[in-house]
């Protein structure tokens, strides 16, 4: 008789059995196993057989989660090869610990605040990594990349205090930068640029960056450029960072392209913010099965050592299963109850429990749920590094439980509202001095502040660290700016090329910039320091070209023979290839631009990224990272290709950018321009490869990024005027382009455009002098952002008392009549410079959303064709009784306004 309960194969089954009686047995020997043993033992032996047949190299789906206990045994701690001094390393840690609670609670008598829980639960996640892994920069100049979880800074601090290498003062002036002196709030280069490497604490960015840093260190040795195989990228996250989207946004990545020089380290205190991560689940194994589903090494280091005793009780498994269910909520109530409480709740759950909690006493019980977590003991946290630095072929990560507000004290720990509590009591304070043996006396805290505590520059402590620093390479973290000599510039021949305009040729400037790259990539000095990076579409924006000469980045070179083989322009991967085609990721690519950008600080080695993009996705989508970028103090350059609001034909809204300059220009780092013509682009970039990778000019930060945006539509490219200063004027943000022609006292008007736009100002100048009789003068803005902070700082000059005039008054100083600004954006991006400019000033933008039509029609709609710059300059004119009033209801007919 056929078994009711046993799947049948279908007819259309693709995998034909070919030893049915075989199979038979072993689906018989699971059921007996079943009916005998009970479910629970059935599971294991399934598991234990898939874990087999995984490290036999047996083709099958991975398990996605495994029991809520350590990866790594305890009987197999020892076979990591521990060579540290524990007790040692457990009075270094009790320093720090104690240095960053001071820090934060002596700065909240200034009400700067600051956070103590997050670096109470993962100070041995970085004390381990400090003593024994993570590799310095006086070695090679690159060593590791740690990416700090920003909360935790105070450690760090502390630690660099210990080091020598922060005062007290430094410490006091946690949180108070203005007068010069002081510490950033989190890991910050800008602010703290010989500490700190990375700006971690935008959740998110930081294991998005530290994915794209990891890979772009091979794409580094796989080119040739510097070998950096050496070098691992540490990430410390936090639990309730991973929801964040970017924080998992780039884990195939990270997988598929085998990035074992990558360790997550993500700190499980089971709380985000302000409560629980998972309050009714498990963001442990949740997480787990999101890493193993991708492809990751995952290594949960969960229980101390003193929960041995408890696994080695557990006969049954049923220890097991209760820690799997318990939600994480609950396993926080367990931290802050008494043991009468756990053994009702968590022991009296199950028979078997019941009769464990018997031979445990009240001290074990309140030892292993309020303070015994594998995040907190060196030895299972060095176990679980060696495990991951030592695991080849895939990235690895690290689930490491502890408890938020560790040794705190009662009054912190796992408490929901410890991300707010920013001061421990003096009582609390001695609590703590007492838990953790610091030999620091009440008299310590007379005076009113909790004291700092050092055991000297020359105690055995402060000997040890330093001894483990030195044999690692160095301090850390650390940033370095390498004495690099500036790189040559290109010859002059790439950009003077555009000088002479295209003739009648219809040339865009998005394919302008492109060829100019493809010029500038053939320099033989600087030429393989170019890195192209596009999200997809590089066809869109004319980059095929590129393909067969720089090729596609692949660590796998090409495997297959591309479809467009036989084209002279087909798409070529390589190992060695150059350009950095991310596919349809714009968070990914602009963290590939940031690895790039800051090269010449993480290993020493300048590099010159680009990344061009869709203009309407670059700063609206990812300008978090664009500040990350200035944070980083990155160079390069980022290009807004098919900018504006109507060249864009027929995509509509989405596509449609009338604003990027305006959220670009917020940014301090980034330098805007908006080029009319392909010799402004290569005049900007030539300038930029000056500024950020040759000789500044004294007083210039080369710590910027430029951003360009170029368009789309193909237009007769202009020979470059032979006007004196016209290299000035496009730098700085204005020339003027085209003086107009008209009779000798005839009404004039000053034109000034930026973009596409010039080309609809050049035939209002033409049709104001032919139907109008108004003479105007064409100026290309090639930055209104430019002239802004020109002119800013021209106030704050006045202020200080120099006489300065902003760039923009004494470009159109002797330019008659009233000022007409235009461009592709909104208003408000020419209204920047509206309050510096003497004339009367008004402006002409595509304010409101964006539509699908045909460019003229668009331009129509939003009132910026050449026709409506003609009555709008009409208007101003009438408005100052110059032309008639009559002409500007005459030219409305007359165009069909």
């Amino acid at each position: 008789m056929t078994d009711p309960h046993r799947i049948q194969p279908s007819e259309l089954d693709q995998l034909p059995d070919r030893d049915p009686e075989e199979t038979a047995e072993w689906q018989a020997s699971l059921d007996a196993v079943a009916a005998a043993a009970g479910p629970h033992r059935a599971a294991y032996l399934m598991r234990r057989t898939l874990e087999r047949a995984e490290g036999a190299g047996v083709a099958l789906p991975k398990l996605l989660e495994t029991d809520y206990v350590n990866t790594i045994p305890t009987a197999a701690e020892g076979s990591h090869g521990f060579d540290g001094d524990e007790e040692m390393e457990a009075r270094i840690t009790a320093w720090n610990r104690w240095n960053a609670a001071a820090m934060v609670t002596r700065g909240s008598k200034y009400g700067v605040g600051g956070h103590i829980a997050t670096f109470a639960s993962a100070a041995w996640l970085y004390e381990t990594g400090f003593n024994h892994f993570f590799q310095g920069k006086e070695r090679d100049g690159s060593g590791d990349q740690l990416f700090i979880q920003g909360h935790a800074s105070p450690g760090i601090y502390a630690r660099a205090f210990l080091d020598g290498r922060l005062t007290e003062a430094h410490l006091d002036n946690f949180r108070q930068e203005s007068g010069g002196n002081g510490l950033p709030s989190y890991p910050h280069p800008r602010r703290l640029p010989w500490l700190w490497e990375f700006p971690t604490v935008s959740m998110g960015l930081g294991p998005l960056s530290a994915i794209y840093q990891a890979r772009f260190n091979r794409y580094l040795t796989n080119r040739g450029i510097k070998d950096v195989s050496a070098s691992h990228v540490w990430a410390f996250l936090g639990d309730g960072e991973m929801d964040e989207p970017e924080s998992t946004a780039a884990l195939a990545l990270a997988a598929r392209e085998g990035l074992d020089n990558l360790t997550f380290v993500i700190n499980c205190n089971l709380q985000r913010l302000d409560g629980p991560v998972r309050a009714n689940f498990k963001i442990v194994q949740e997480l787990e099965a999101q890493f193993r589903g991708a492809g990751w090494n995952v290594v949960k280091t969960l229980w101390g050592s003193a929960w041995d005793e408890l696994f080695a009780l557990d006969t049954t498994g049923a220890l097991v299963r209760r820690l799997r269910e318990v939600p994480d909520a609950q396993v926080q109530t367990y931290q802050t109850r008494d043991a009468a409480y756990i053994r009702e709740d968590f022991f009296g759950k199950d028979p078997a429990l019941v009769e464990m909690a018997k031979l445990l006493s009240d001290d074990k019980i309140i030892e292993c749920f309020h303070f015994s977590r594998g995040g907190h003991e060196s030895r299972k946290v060095f176990a679980a590094y060696k495990a991951a630095v030592s695991f080849k072929g895939a990235p690895t990560v690290i689930l490491a439980q502890t408890v938020k507000g560790h040794t705190l004290g009662k009054g912190f720990a796992s408490k929901n509202a410890n991300h707010q509590m920013k001061k421990l009591s003096d009582a609390e304070f001695k609590e703590m001095r007492d838990l953790l043996g610091l030999p620091i006396p009440d008299s310590a805290f007379d005076g009113g502040r909790v004291p700092y505590g050092h055991p000297g520059a020359d105690s055995p402590e402060v000997r040890y660290l330093q001894e483990r620093r030195a044999a690692l390479g160095g301090p850390a973290p650390a940033r370095r700016v390498h004495p690099v000599a500036p790189l040559p510039a290109p010859a002059d021949k790439a950009f003077a090329a555009f000088d002479k305009g295209s003739g009648s040729q219809a040339v865009a400037t998005t394919m302008a910039f492109v060829r100019l790259v493809k010029d500038l990539v053939r320099d033989k000095e600087t030429g393989k320091r170019w890195v192209p990076i596009v999200p997809d579409e590089a066809r869109t924006f004319g980059m095929e070209s590129l393909f067969p000469s720089l090729g596609i980045y692949s660590p796998k070179g090409q495997t297959y023979e591309p479809v467009d083989r036989d084209q002279l322009m087909y798409y070529k991967e390589a190992q060695n290839g150059q350009i950095l085609n991310e596919g349809i990721t714009e968070a990914g690519s602009m963290a590939d631009f940031i690895a790039a950008a800051t090269a010449y600080s993480t290993h020493g080695e300048a590099m010159i990224p680009f990344y061009i993009f869709y203009s309407m996705f670059g700063w609206q989508r990812t300008a978090d990272q664009m500040w990350q970028l200035g944070d980083q103090l990155g160079r390069g350059f980022l290009v807004g290709a098919t900018a504006g609001r109507t060249t864009l034909t027929g995509e509509g809204l989405q596509h449609a950018d009338g604003h990027s300059p305006v959220i670009a220009a917020t940014n301090p780092a980034a330098l805007t321009y908006d080029p009319a013509f392909a010799y402004e682009v290569a005049a900007i970039v030539k300038d930029g490869l000056r500024r950020m990778y040759g000789e500044a000019a004294p007083g210039e930060d080369p710590n910027v990024f430029y951003y360009l945006t170029v368009y789309n539509e193909p237009m007769p490219q202009p020979a470059k005027p032979d006007v004196p200063g016209i290299d000035e004027g496009i730098v700085k943000g204005l020339y003027r382009f085209k003086e107009g022609q008209g009779a000798e006292g005839a009404p004039r008007i000053q034109l000034l455009s930026s973009g596409t736009a010039i080309h609809w100002a050049l035939e209002a100048q033409r049709l104001l002098a032919e139907e109008w009789g108004v003479t105007a003068d064409v100026w290309s803005a090639t930055s209104w952002t430019e002239l802004r902070r020109d002119a800013l700082e021209a106030d704050a000059a006045l202020l200080r008392g120099e006489e300065r005039v902003p760039y923009v008054r004494q470009a159109l100083a002797d330019a008659q009549g009233p000022v007409l600004a235009v461009s592709d954006y909104m208003r408000q991006v020419p209204d920047q410079i509206a309050q510096w400019v003497e004339q009367d000033y008004t402006s002409l933008g595509a304010d409101g959303f964006g539509l699908s039509d045909t460019r003229e029609a668009a331009r129509r709609h939003f009132g910026v064709d050449a026709q409506s710059v003609v009555v709008a300059a009409l208007a101003q004119l009438a408005r100052r009784g110059q032309v008639a009033a009559s002409a500007v209801k005459d030219a409305r007919e007359r165009y069909g306004l």
